[in-house]
């Protein structure tokens, strides 16, 4: 009689193993000097550096990155989806004027490919990277028969800080305060329910082919990793007043900018003042969505929204300059009920 293992069961431990041992050095590259521990532990430690601030607010955020793994299987390519799973949480966080600490992250699969795997972690790293946080911990699960061969799915948290009098809430924005847009990459993580449903189902197209109006590949088009801001709004406050910060993801300007206006606020949104990439225009005409539409579910180039004063307009956007971010001018705060108004 042949006896059963964990193995023969679905679960590879030695691949696992094999996992770990090759990411360990990736992960340490991300590490603060706040880091207490190394990987391998049942969990991760961080000194909190509380002398720096008068009254430390720790802020959380959490996120996925959705259906855009289906494309990333279909490409067969994970080196940029790690980069999405970080910016979707660390945007989150950055809004509030906080600095992101440190970042854990989930990866499950029916059967754990170690080369595949580790693809996906350097994304995370350099999306830390980029970030500015610690790698400090994460979970890998192999479920057999819980996910199709070959698939995964990514989940990660983020914890930042900042000083109580610096959060930033929208509380203080008016009339008048100016709404810049900073430039997304593309689509960033967000409507690749529809994005798929367009392109590969209605269209019939394959990630390896080549669109009018797109200079790669489809599949690369869409892996475009999303913008990670949270160094920029870093630098940004320390120079000019940011009143309120909106991370465009899903929802769009249309639903993620009204999540921050004071009452008896609306924001006065000007189309055609900013630079949209091609691939929104390439979804949308061979989707035949109307704009109201687009506007409503993707970011339509603009991945974050900031809120300043109009004295410092020439100061912010000369530091976006200098800090290599695209940003435009897009529209101010009038007077209405908390919701956006194109004009």
């Amino acid at each position: 009689m042949t006896k059963l293992t964990y193995k023969s069961a679905g679960v590879d431990i030695e691949a696992g193993d094999r996992f770990v041992e090759k990411i360990t050095p990736m992960v340490r590259s991300t590490f603060r000097p706040e880091v207490l521990t190394d990987l391998g532990g049942f969990s991760g430690l961080f000194r909190l550096r509380a002398k720096k601030y008068k009254e430390p607010v720790l802020v959380s955020g959490t996120d996925g990155v959705g259906t855009k793994l289906k494309v990333a299987f279909l490409a067969d390519r994970h080196d940029t989806v790690g980069i999405d799973l970080v910016a979707m949480c660390v945007n989150d966080v950055a809004v509030t004027g906080a600095e992101p600490l440190f970042f854990l992250d989930y990866f499950a699969t029916g059967k754990l490919f170690p080369e595949k795997t580790v693809e996906v972690m350097k994304g995370i790293v350099e999306g830390c990277k980029q970030a500015g946080c610690a790698l400090i911990g994460g979970e890998t699960a192999e479920m057999p028969s819980f996910y199709p061969e070959g698939e995964y799915d990514l989940a990660g948290f983020c914890v930042g800080v900042v000083d109580k009098k610096k959060i930033i809430n929208g509380k203080k924005i008016k009339p008048k305060d100016l709404l810049i847009g900073l430039a997304s990459s593309g689509l960033h993580s967000n409507g690749f329910s529809l994005v798929r449903k367009v392109f590969f189902e209605k269209n019939g197209l394959t990630v390896q082919d080549r669109l009018p109006g797109l200079a790669r590949p489809l599949g690369e088009e869409l892996l475009t990793p999303t913008l990670i801001y949270a160094k920029t709004l870093l630098k940004l406050q320390r120079k000019v007043e940011l009143k309120g910060a909106a991370h465009i993801t899903g929802g769009g300007i249309t639903e993620n900018l009204p999540r921050i206006l004071p009452k008896r606020c609306a924001a006065e949104v000007k189309r055609g003042q900013w630079d949209i990439p091609p691939i929104f225009e390439v979804l949308q005409k061979m989707g035949e969505i109307d704009s109201e539409e687009m506007y409503t579910d993707f970011n339509m180039g603009i991945g974050m929204v900031i809120v300043i004063p109009p004295d410092d307009l020439r100061p912010a956007l000369s530091l976006l300059k200098k800090f290599g971010q695209k940003a435009f001018v897009i529209g101010e705060i009038v007077r209405g009920d908390q919701r956006v108004l194109y004009v």
